[in-house]
C-alpha cells in the first residue's frame, strides 16, 4: 500500500520511520546527476514526504522539528516550481500554528496559499480557503471567516473529485472538519453540529484523530450552549476513545481548549477539574 494511504490510519511515531527511510532514498537519488524533468519530480517527492514528516512531528508535539521539516518541504516545493504544490505545502504548514500558535501565522500561511491558487477550482484552493476560515474565526474576524467559508465551499463544489484514502487529498470529510473549526469558533452552533455529524458519518469506525477532533469541537459547542458538565464528559470520552498510540499531543491541545473557552468560574467546577486532571496523567495511566 502507498505510504500516503497508510499514513491516514497508522500512528504518527510509526510513520516517521517509514517516511524518513523513503525520504533518504529519494534524497540520494536527487544528489546524483539527473535529467531536469526527473530532478523536478524528485523535488516534488521530497516536498510531499517532508510535509508528512512535519505533520507527524506536529501531531506528536515536536514543534521545533516540525517547523524545520515544513521549511524543508517549502524549499523543495519552491525548487520544483509548481504552483499547486507550492500552495499545498503552505496550507499544510498552516496546521502547526493553528493548533499551537500563533494563530496570525496560520491565517497568513493559508492566505498565501489561497493567493497562490489564484481562485482556481482545485482541492488545494478549497483547502486554503477553509484553513484561512477557521484561523480567522478563532482570531475573531467574523466577516473574513464567513467569506472564506463561502469560498471554500464554492471551490470544493467545483473542483475535480479526488481520492478519499490519500493523506495528500482533501476529501469532503476534511472540508467538513475545517468548517467545523470555523463554525465552532464563530459560535454558530447549529451549523457546527450539522457539519460535525455529516463528517463523522464519513468515518465508519470513528476512532482516529480527526473523528476525535470533531467530537472535541462538539464539546466546545456544548460550552457555547452553557452545558459545561456535558462538554467535559464528551471531551473525556472523545480523548479516551482514541487508541493510545494515536492519542498524541495535538489531541491534548484541543481538549485543553474545551476548558480554556469556559468562563473562569466554570473552569473551577468538578467536571472541568477532572478533565484537566485526565490530561495531566502520563500516557498509559488513563
Amino acid at each position: 500500500m502507498d505510504l500516503r494511504q497508510v499514513y491516514i490510519f497508522a500512528p504518527p511515531a510509526e510513520m516517521l520511520l517509514r517516511l524518513l527511510g523513503t525520504l533518504e532514498e529519494v534524497r540520494l537519488l536527487s544528489g546524483e546527476r539527473q535529467p531536469a524533468a526527473v530532478q523536478v519530480r524528485l523535488s516534488e517527492m521530497i516536498a510531499v514526504l517532508a510535509t508528512l514528516v512535519a505533520d507527524a512531528l506536529m501531531k506528536l508535539g515536536r514543534l521545533d522539528q516540525a517547523r524545520m521539516w515544513y521549511g524543508t518541504a517549502r524549499a523543495a516545493a519552491d525548487d520544483a516550481g509548481g504552483i499547486e504544490l507550492r500552495s499545498r505545502i503552505r496550507v499544510q504548514a498552516a496546521m502547526l500554528p493553528y493548533y499551537y500558535g500563533p494563530l496570525e501565522r496560520a491565517a497568513s500561511l493559508a492566505k498565501d496559499a489561497r493567493l497562490l491558487n489564484r481562485g482556481r477550482a482545485t482541492s488545494t484552493g478549497a483547502f486554503a480557503a477553509a484553513a484561512e476560515a477557521r484561523a480567522l474565526a478563532r482570531l475573531g474576524d467574523v466577516e473574513g471567516a464567513r467569506t472564506a467559508v463561502r469560498q471554500a465551499i464554492e471551490l470544493f463544489d467545483h473542483a475535480p473529485a479526488g481520492p478519499a484514502d490519500d493523506a495528500w487529498a482533501f476529501p469532503r470529510r476534511r472540508l467538513l472538519l475545517y468548517l467545523s473549526g470555523a463554525f465552532t469558533a464563530l459560535g454558530e452552533v447549529r451549523e457546527a453540529l450539522r457539519v460535525q455529524q455529516e463528517a463523522l458519518a464519513l468515518y465508519p469506525d470513528r476512532t482516529g484523530i480527526d473523528p476525535a477532533l470533531l467530537r472535541l469541537e462538539e464539546a466546545m459547542c456544548l460550552v457555547h450552549q452553557r452545558n459545561p458538565s456535558e462538554a467535559c464528559e464528551l471531551a473525556s470520552s472523545a480523548y479516551l476513545a482514541v487508541p493510545e498510540e494515536l492519542r498524541t499531543e495535538i489531541l491534548g491541545v484541543r481538549t485543553k481548549e474545551v476548558i480554556r473557552i469556559m468562563p473562569a468560574r466554570v473552569r473551577e467546577t468538578r467536571a472541568a477539574r477532572q478533565l484537566g486532571e485526565l490530561l495531566a496523567l502520563p500516557t498509559g495511566r488513563m
